[in-house]
C-alpha cells in the first residue's frame, strides 16, 4: 500500500509558500536532457540473486583503480595507506555512528581531533586549524565567507586565481551568489594565476591562489600576499595535494592568511570520490571567524590533562544568526585515519614519501614528454603534470584504459574545452613497470 501523506491542498500551499507553480518548477536548473520524462527501462522485479548478478556483470567492466596502472589525480590521488590505519580507525571506541554531542566525555576522540588539528597547522605552516570541514571545495567556499565576514561586509570582491579547480570554483560560486560577495573568475588555464593580481582593489575581501595549482604548477604565493595586504585583503592558499606541503614552502610561511584544502591523500582511500576531508587552518587573529569547531587542551579539576571544545561557532551550539557557518558535523573518523597516517609517517617519513612522487613524477614526465605529439606544459610541479597531446585527450584515455592503464584526467572534463591537455599524476604507488607500461601504450595510440 502507498504511503501519501500530503494532501493535493497541502502541496499547494507549500509551492505557493515557496513561489512557484508546480513541483516541475523547481528542477529548472536541472538541463532539460538530464530530467526523465518517463520510468526507467527495468523490469519491475527480480530475485535478489538475479540483481546481484547483474551487478556484478556491471561491475566487471570498470577498469579498478587497483588493478590498473593508475595515472589519475586533479583533485584525489592514490597513495600507500598503511594496514594500520584501517586497523585503528575500525576499533570501536572510534567507529561510532555519529558525532558526539557530548564530546567531553568522548575524550579519545578529542584528543584525536587534537593532534590531527596540531598536524594541520604544522603542514600548514598556520597558528590555528579546525577539526575539519567537508571536503576541499568546500572547505575553499567556506575561506571566502570566512574572509567576507573578517571584511564586515564592507569589501564585496573575492578574486578566484585561474589555476584554482574548477570543482573548488563552483563550489565557491554556489555559496558566494547568496552572500552579497562578488566573486570575479579568471579562465581556467595554464599559466594564468598571475593575471588575478591585478584585480586586486581597496574592494577586495580576499585572493585565492591554489599552490600546486590544477595544472600542477608550483605557485609563488609572496607576491600575491604582498598584494593583497596593501590593500587590506587575505589572501586564501589552496591544495589538493597534502603531500606536497611536505616538499615545497609552506602557504603559511609564503604569507597566506588562510589555508584550506584537501587532505584525502594522507590516510583516506579514494573511495569512489568520498567521503573525504577538509582541511582548515587560518591566523590566531581570525580564529573567531572561522567556521567548524577547534579542539582544546586544559586541566580537569584534579589537574588532569583533558580535552574540551575550546570554540564552536557552528548552529548546533549557537543561535544561527551567530553562527559562523551551518557545518553541523565534521569528517571525523577520516580526520583520524589522516592523523593515523601522518603520525606513522612521522616528519622524516612525509618527507621521504613526499620526495618519491617527485621522483616519480620527474621520470614518467622525462619519458612521456619524449614521445612525438606530447609537450610537457610545465615549468615546475610535485607530482602531477599537464601534457599537451596531438589528439583530443578524452580519446586518449579511453584507447589507454582499453589497453589497461588509467592514464590521468583531460582538462575537458574539468574545464569545458582544452580538449588537447591531459593531467597526469605519479604517486609513490608507481613503480618503473608503470611507466614502461604508460610511455609503450601512449606511443602506440598516438601514432
Amino acid at each position: 500500500m502507498r504511503y501519501l501523506p500530503l494532501t493535493p491542498n497541502d502541496r499547494a500551499q507549500m509551492l505557493a509558500t515557496v513561489g512557484v507553480g508546480s513541483v516541475d518548477e523547481l528542477f529548472l536548473d536541472v538541463p532539460e536532457a538530464a530530467r526523465l520524462d518517463s520510468l526507467i527501462d527495468l523490469p519491475k522485479h527480480q530475485s535478489e540473486q538475479a540483481v546481484e548478478r547483474y551487478m556484478n556483470r556491471l561491475q566487471s567492466k570498470n577498469l579498478s583503480a587497483g588493478a590498473a596502472p593508475f595515472f589519475c589525480g586533479a583533485g584525489a590521488y592514490k597513495h600507500h595507506i598503511p594496514a594500520t590505519v584501517d586497523h585503528l580507525i575500525q576499533r570501536s571506541e572510534f567507529l561510532t555512528a555519529y558525532t558526539p554531542y557530548q564530546p567531553e566525555i568522548s575524550q579519545g576522540t578529542l584528543q584525536a581531533l587534537f593532534e590531527f588539528q596540531t598536524q594541520v597547522a604544522m603542514l600548514t605552516g598556520m597558528e590555528v586549524a579546525n577539526a575539519s570541514m567537508y571536503d576541499g571545495s568546500t572547505a575553499c567556499a567556506e575561506a571566502v565567507v570566512m574572509a567576507h565576514r573578517v571584511a564586515r561586509g564592507k569589501k564585496k570582491k573575492a578574486i578566484l586565481a585561474g589555476g584554482l579547480h574548477p570543482h573548488y570554483a563552483a563550489a565557491t560560486q554556489t555559496v558566494a551568489q547568496y552572500l552579497g560577495i562578488d566573486l570575479v573568475t579568471h579562465d581556467c588555464a595554464p599559466g594564468s594565476d598571475a593575471a588575478a593580481m591585478t584585480d586586486i582593489d581597496d574592494d577586495t575581501a580576499c585572493i585565492v591562489v591554489q599552490s600546486p595549482n590544477v595544472f600542477g604548477e608550483i605557485v609563488d604565493l609572496e607576491p600575491y600576499a604582498e598584494a593583497a595586504h596593501a590593500k587590506g585583503a587575505l589572501l586564501i592558499a589552496v591544495f589538493t595535494e597534502p603531500v606536497a606541503l611536505a616538499a615545497i614552502k609552506s602557504p603559511g610561511e609564503q604569507g597566506a592568511d588562510i589555508v584550506v584544502g584537501e587532505g584525502q591523500s594522507l590516510g583516506v582511500g579514494l573511495n569512489f570520490g568520498g567521503p573525504y576531508v577538509g582541511l582548515f587552518a587560518c591566523r590566531q587573529k581570525l580564529v573567531r571567524s572561522m567556521p567548524g569547531r577547534v579542539c582544546g587542551e586544559t586541566v580537569d579539576a584534579n589537574g588532569e590533562r583533558g580535552f574540551v571544545l575550546t570554540l564552536s561557532t557552528r548552529e548546533q551550539h549557537i543561535r544561527r544568526e551567530k553562527a559562523t557557518s551551518n557545518i553541523c558535523t565534521n569528517s571525523g573518523l577520516c580526520c583520524l585515519a589522516f592523523t593515523v597516517h601522518m603520525t606513522l609517517l612521522g616528519e622524516a617519513g612525509l618527507k621521504k614519501m613526499a620526495a618519491i612522487n617527485h621522483a616519480n613524477a620527474c621520470e614518467l614526465a622525462d619519458r612521456l614528454s619524449g614521445i612525438d605529439g606530447v609537450e610537457l606544459v610545465n615549468d615546475t610541479f610535485f607530482n602531477e603534470f599537464t601534457l599537451r597531446l596531438s589528439k583530443d585527450a578524452d580519446g586518449v584515455v579511453e584507447a589507454l584504459a582499453d589497453k589497461g592503464i588509467l592514464g590521468g584526467v583531460p582538462v575537458s572534463r574539468l574545464t569545458g574545452n582544452q580538449k588537447d591537455l591531459l593531467l597526469v599524476a605519479a604517486t609513490e604507488v608507481v613503480t618503473d613497470e608503470d611507466i614502461d607500461a604508460y610511455e609503450a601504450a601512449l606511443k602506440e595510440v598516438l601514432s
